[in-house]
């Protein structure tokens, strides 16, 4: 049994029987994996009060309240690209809670937003997406023996000095390709390797 998990009533009170009966602490440490102020203590409280219930309230207390949780969510949903670090800075200027980056991070997972890396694509523009539009409507009626006619051709730019891919967004599970979680990006600079490719429906 892990020193950090909390004891329920029945192993209390098994505790407790073993040391009244004349059982160690140090026997009952080692048979249960426990920490030696853990059976000290219940063992005290016992002897102080008869009773093995949990104070309320007993244990370290929270870093932050429901409003402040709420307020990370919000501002975490606002700017998605904001770092843990970041986040932490905007909710000790607006409240002066200090809490770690590893807090908020727990925070932000208990309301479904997750660091991950976000989507990445080309824009177009309106005149990209209007041609795209147009050409789709004048073809969608083709037959098999004109699409065999058609070679079809891309050309692809491999960058050499692409994005470092180390920044993450926080977002909800599912949600990899929504507006808000996809990057535009049109250019990294730095040399790159054009491919170009073409290919026919009959070979």
């Amino acid at each position: 049994m892990s020193n950090h998990q909390r004891l329920d009533d029945g192993m209390r009170w098994r505790i407790v029987g073993r040391l009244e009966a004349g059982q160690s602490q140090v026997q009952i440490c080692r048979e249960f994996n426990l920490a030696p102020s853990v059976v000290f203590n219940l063992w005290k409280q016992f002897q102080d009060t008869g009773s093995i219930e949990r104070k309320p309230g007993q244990g370290h207390p929270r870093a932050t309240t429901a409003t402040e949780d709420r307020y990370l969510s919000n501002i975490a949903r606002r700017n998605r690209g904001a770092t843990a670090s970041q986040l932490y800075h905007d909710l000790y200027t607006a409240t002066g809670t200090r809490v770690s980056r590893v807090t908020v991070s727990k925070r932000l997972h208990k309301t479904g937003l997750l660091a991950r890396r976000p989507a990445v694509c080309v824009p177009l523009t309106s005149m990209n997406r209007r041609v795209c539009l147009t050409w789709c409507r004048e073809h969608r009626d083709w037959s098999m023996g004109q699409w065999a006619t058609v070679l079809f051709t891309d050309a692809s730019r491999f960058s050499l000095n692409t994005n470092s891919r180390h920044t993450f967004i926080w977002r909800e599970p599912g949600t990899r390709y929504l507006p808000s979680n996809v990057h535009k990006i049109d250019h990294y600079g730095g040399g790159g390797l054009m491919v170009w490719a073409g290919i026919m429906l009959d070979g």
